[in-house]
């Protein structure tokens, strides 16, 4: 609790006693109007302050003079009907103070995942000087390829990657993930992790205006400027509503008065006013102004708590229309990184046969030798590498040990007469032969993420009419990736535009504007169908800077379980908007017509006023809570 928010309630607990205490003692004239007066001032001074600036600055209609005008009006009615009970207009005041601290409580509450995001920002990075002495420097005079050192518990404050150490980090504050990351050289990093070990020795990446920090920061900044359609309605509704009832209330006071006196009976002037301020508390849009933009920002700072970004509320609702979702598949549905998914020799083990091919592979920058090195990293076991010849399109043949050895595709067995065998398995096949004799194939493939299954199948219990695909990659790894995920359709070899083309078909095929269509990719050459699609969901948006831009919802890891926790948190968000809307109108038009009519009193419409925003604003706190599923449940 803040200070503005205990100085709120400390008002509102002494008007409270005092009301309690001076209902009890017996005091009259005067006196009793100045005892009541003061509590009156005590709980509303704001408001009345709120109200004359908004004349004065010609913006007058709005929640504060309509407490106002009411809260006045009674007590000018408590005098002239000579009952001196001024508890009504004090009461009113008091719980319309009540919500304004409910309120104010409920968007801090909402503001404090958020403020953990902004807690990210680094201060400072530590560089050594020419005597090898740490020393601080402000992060925006840090140039790229500048080393940086972490101590342990700082914030790493530049993406970059590490030359020197080893460690764990914490990026709760990026990702959502409670767990820490263990770390070495050649590892990525980026800013905002937290160190929680070792000194560790970071080689830049970036500057710091374009590091993930920074770059997170202006996403949470700009999200609270777009807002959602039902968030501009409620804005506008509120501006042509407030002053409408203004003038609905004065005619209620007025009208039916003279209307009694032309016709020759009694006006009833105080039953009438009484009538008209009552209406003027029900009337208040306090309930839907509050709770709808409060509902938005919590259901943001409760995605931003799952390492999801929502770059506004906007957004938020289109998602929460998602029908369809199309994904790409490197990066996105796979690791992203080849590995050796079998061996198959001929003659000798398979720890033989990767020896050899990772030997003769260990000069190339190619992804199939990165993942041959990766399953074979022993390159100091003493064997005499030599020769070494680059064959374009077709592999690399060299001296091993004085064996001739290739190692490469089908064209390159095909170049130097050596017979082949085919593989039954999905991948990239990799033929090994020495001195012309066929040794066998290792097979090397992009293996799914752990949670893709999980994914899919939550989508589809998500009511996600249709899963697809669209990928670079070949027919027959497109297919076995599809079937594998019980994806709905697949589309393979497309080049960057041909997936443009392709999601432009699948738009143009959708012909509900209610139903909206997802695309998920993760790089840059996904950037124009993310900005083409409904909705762009960006997967491991801290390596890709195009994918920030480009997308509307950002997954700070690589979980691609996370799709369908945005998608239903963005549901739920929506559903809890709707709630508020239909009853805060439904309840207020309810009392709104026993007021006309007489049947409620002003304790009727503080309830209407006061007591339905309070519900809707703990109905809008929920948006910050979801229910955490596991992945495991859907494998």
């Amino acid at each position: 609790m803040n200070s503005k928010q205990r100085k709120i309630l400390t008002r509102i607990i002494i008007s409270a006693l005092l009301l309690i205490i001076l209902h009890f003692i017996p005091v009259e004239g005067i006196l009793k109007f100045t005892l009541y007066m003061i509590i009156y001032l005590i709980v509303g001074y704001d408001i009345l302050i709120k109200a004359f600036n908004g004349i004065k600055n010609k913006q007058a209609f709005d929640e504060s003079l309509l407490m106002t005008i009411a809260t006045i009006g009674a007590i000018i009615l408590a005098i002239y009907s000579g009952s001196y009970d001024y508890i009504e207009a004090i009461a009113v005041m008091l719980f319309y103070q009540i919500g304004e601290f409910f309120q104010s409580y409920a968007v801090d509450k909402s503001r404090k995942s958020i403020a953990e995001l902004m807690d990210i920002a680094p201060e400072y990075a530590n560089i050594e000087d020419e005597n090898g002495n740490l020393i601080k420097v402000d992060p925006d005079d840090v140039e790229i390829g500048k080393t940086i050192i972490v101590k342990a518990g700082e914030k790493i404050p530049i993406d970059g990657v590490v030359i020197e150490g080893n460690s764990s980090l914490d990026t709760k504050a990026l990702t959502g993930e409670s767990l820490p990351i263990d770390i070495g050289v050649n590892s990525k990093v980026f800013s905002g992790s937290i160190n929680l070990q070792g000194l560790i020795k970071v080689k830049t990446k970036k500057e710091f205006g374009e590091s993930t920090a920074t770059k997170v920061l202006e996403l949470i900044e700009e999200a609270s400027s777009r807002k959602s359609k039902s968030e501009n309605f409620i804005s506008k509704f509120a501006r042509v509503y407030t002053p409408i009832v203004v003038y609905l209330a004065l005619a209620l006071a007025i009208i039916p008065p003279i209307f009694s006196i032309i016709i020759g009976n009694n006006p009833l002037w105080s039953q009438w006013i009484y009538r008209s301020l009552t209406f003027l508390i029900i009337s208040c849009p306090c309930a839907l102004v509050i709770s709808i933009p409060l509902s938005f920002f919590a259901g943001i700072g409760g995605a931003s708590k799952e390492g999801i970004l929502i770059k506004g509320s906007n957004f938020m609702e289109v998602l929460s229309k998602t029908d369809q979702v199309v994904f790409d598949k490197t990066g996105t549905l796979t690791q992203g990184s080849f590995d050796v998914s079998c061996v198959h020799p001929e003659y000798k083990s398979e720890t033989e046969l990767l020896h050899i091919a990772s030997h003769v592979e260990r000069y190339s920058n190619h992804p199939i030798a990165d993942s041959l090195r990766k399953a074979y990293p022993d390159e100091n076991d003493g064997c005499e590498v030599k020769d070494i010849t680059e064959i374009p399109g077709c592999g690399i043949k060299a001296l091993v040990n004085g064996n001739l050895v290739y190692v490469g595709n089908t064209k390159m067995m095909d170049k130097f007469n050596i017979k082949w065998k085919e593989c039954e398995k999905v991948g990239t096949t990799v033929h090994i032969a020495i001195n012309g004799v066929y040794e066998g194939h290792i097979v090397i493939s992009d293996s799914l993420k752990e949670n893709s299954k999980a994914s899919i199948k939550s989508l589809k219990k998500n009511k996600i009419s249709k899963t697809i695909m669209l990928t670079g990659d070949s027919k027959e790894v497109a297919k076995d990736v599809a079937r594998k995920l019980n994806l709905d359709e697949y589309y393979a070899e497309l080049l960057p535009q041909d997936k443009v083309s392709k999601l432009e078909e699948i738009l143009n095929n959708n012909k509900n504007e209610n139903k909206k269509i997802a695309f998920v990719g993760d790089g840059i050459n996904d950037a124009p169908v993310l900005t083409r699609s409904d909705i762009g969901i960006a997967m491991g948006a801290m390596g890709s800077d195009a994918a920030i831009e480009a997308a509307d919802v950002i997954l700070m890891d690589d979980d691609p379980f996370k799709i369908s926790t945005a998608i239903s948190l963005s549901k739920k968000c929506l559903r809890i908007v709707k709630e508020n809307i239909y009853f805060s109108i439904g309840v207020k038009v309810l009392v709104l017509i026993l007021g006309v009519f007489g049947f409620a009193s002003m304790w009727a419409a503080i309830f209407a006023d006061v007591g339905v925003t309070i519900i809707a604003i703990l109905n809008a706190i929920r948006c910050m809570y979801m229910k955490h599923e596991n992945p495991k449940d859907y494998i």
